[in-house]
């Protein structure tokens, strides 16, 4: 399609002119989007509707949005330093910031121990 016309009108808007083929495939191009980005949003919703523990809390998923690992955003969101974390569960404080930093994965017993002194579930951990 060649360069569509622009039209200008009197309060100097412009607008552009465009075959209305053009346009009523553009309008159904847009609404096939809006459709996929319902069909997927509902589908999510019905993927966690039953697990009252697939959502963390929102604090959390903005603080990983920053780029803290999920570790470190729930300690944080729980207002625990990591030597009271670490104390809690056990475990150094070296070896808590090495798993923050995603620099060590923490065995399956660890993470437990860490969500119990976390107070969330185990899933939200590992």
């Amino acid at each position: 399609m060649a360069d569509p016309p622009i039209i200008r009108t009197p309060s100097g808007a412009e607008m552009v002119a465009i075959p209305r083929r053009e346009y009523e495939r553009l309008v159904a191009a847009a609404y096939g989007e809006d459709a996929d980005d319902v069909a997927i949003t509902d589908a999510r919703r019905a993927d966690l509707a039953g697990d009252p523990d697939a959502l963390l809390p929102a604090p959390v998923g903005a603080a990983m949005l920053k780029g803290d690992s999920r570790l470190e955003a729930l300690r944080r969101w729980r207002g625990l330093s990591q030597s009271a974390l670490a104390a809690a569960a056990g475990v150094g404080q070296g070896y808590l910031s090495d798993l923050e930093n995603r620099r060590r994965t923490g065995a399956p017993e660890t993470l437990t121990r860490l969500a119990r002194a976390l107070d969330v579930p185990v899933k939200w951990v590992g």
